[in-house]
């Protein structure tokens, strides 16, 4: 196969493949009843100055499924943390004991739970658009290169196969993040 052929390819599936990276931080993000230390993961707390992520400056923990506990490295963080939670507007109200923060998670509604679900599919048609926008550029890129229209045709059914393969990789995430979601 022709070497520009192939590195169309090759960078159309590391981008369908960032698009998969980027769906899985996205619904890592949506969460599922479960309390983890992953539902703190984006809360900045302002460190002596500085913008600091949580997980550098306490340890997160969750000692059962409805708790989330946050032990500072020095105690003087705990309004900080406590402040920085708050400020997040994720849902939660942490409770501030003196040594570490404790966060009850509250179990979620049907509602809730149904409009989880539909925000997790939302991310994956976002994820399958960049998916289908890589596909374009590759097969745009092809159509340029100046091969035999044998050869063009041949590598646009590569890249549908690559774009069929990562649009179910997407399906089976979603299938197992409504799944979760859905699961009391």
């Amino acid at each position: 196969m022709n070497e520009e052929i192939e590195f169309i390819i090759d960078a159309s599936k590391e981008q369908m493949q960032n698009a998969i990276k980027h769906l899985i931080k996205e619904l890592r993000n949506i969460r599922a009843g479960r309390a983890t230390p992953a539902m703190l993961a984006g809360i900045q707390v302002d460190y002596y100055g500085a913008q600091t992520p949580l997980s550098q400056i306490a340890n997160i923990n969750t000692p059962d499924a409805r708790t989330i506990t946050v032990q500072p490295w020095e105690k003087n963080m705990l309004q900080e943390i406590e402040k920085a939670i708050m400020i997040a507007n994720i849902g939660f109200n942490p409770m501030n004991n003196g040594e570490n923060i404790i966060i009850n998670v509250p179990p979620l509604t049907e509602e809730r739970r149904i409009g989880l679900a539909k925000q997790a599919k939302a991310e994956g048609e976002h994820a399958k658009v960049g998916i289908r926008n890589a596909r374009k550029e590759a097969n745009n890129d092809i159509k340029k290169v100046d091969i035999s229209d044998d050869l063009k045709k041949n590598s646009e059914g590569d890249v549908q196969v690559l774009t069929d393969t990562f649009v179910k990789e997407i399906e089976q995430l979603l299938s197992a993040k409504e799944k979760e979601i859905m699961t009391v």
